[in-house]
């Protein structure tokens, strides 16, 4: 009996460690991955609305459609607080920091991070192992008035839920030439598009 106990009680905690598919209102799937206490999307938000159903506007990469099953769809600041599906958020500033102090800090951390290879990120893709499950992606970003800018492979840019001030937010980038996460915040980032990621409640 204590072993049929002991199994039930494994198979339960090892279950609530599982990475799940989320879904969101649009009915986009997402994979997830555990890292240290923290459930994070493993693919950029391409949601078109807010959990309650209302439309909210964002860029597609390049202006094309089919980009984003892959690339995933960029927010301004105030549109990226209200996206992500319903038990999840945009991560404060301190939820990046925690992840980031997990896979060793921020010198190695973006290595960590980004996708493999160099079929989307500019050479070298210096330190790309993907080793945490992020597979962080160059998407680029969109300027104020809404230009694409993505340098040919060589960065990804993601919001933090962390104004700084009434016009700037704190985000994250990374770099097809170093294995560093780096953090910043710009004047005037908030009408900026970058990409989302969203953690779990």
């Amino acid at each position: 009996m204590k072993r049929i106990v002991f199994f039930l009680l494994a198979t339960f905690l090892y279950e609530q460690t599982l990475p799940q598919m989320l879904i969101d209102i649009d009915g986009n799937q997402y994979p997830t991955f555990v890292i240290g206490t923290q459930v994070w999307m493993a693919e950029n938000l391409r949601v078109t609305r807010t959990p309650d159903g209302s439309s909210v506007q964002s860029w597609a990469p390049l202006d094309d459609e089919s980009l984003t099953g892959r690339l995933g769809r960029m927010y301004n600041w105030e549109t990226a607080g209200k996206v992500c599906p319903e038990g999840w958020h945009l991560p404060a500033d301190e939820e990046w920091v925690k992840m980031i102090d997990f896979l060793g800090e921020y010198t190695v951390a973006g290595g960590k991070m980004k996708a493999e290879g160099t079929e989307y990120w500019k050479s070298p893709n210096k330190g790309a192992t993907n080793e945490s499950g992020f597979n962080a992606l160059p998407v680029g970003y969109r300027t104020r008035k809404g230009k694409y800018i993505n340098f040919q492979g060589a960065f990804a840019y993601y919001w933090t839920s962390s104004g700084a001030d009434e016009s700037t937010a704190w985000g994250i980038y990374l770099t097809y030439g170093e294995p560093i996460v780096y953090r910043y915040s710009y004047s005037f980032t908030k009408p900026m598009g970058f990409s989302v990621r969203c953690v779990k409640d």
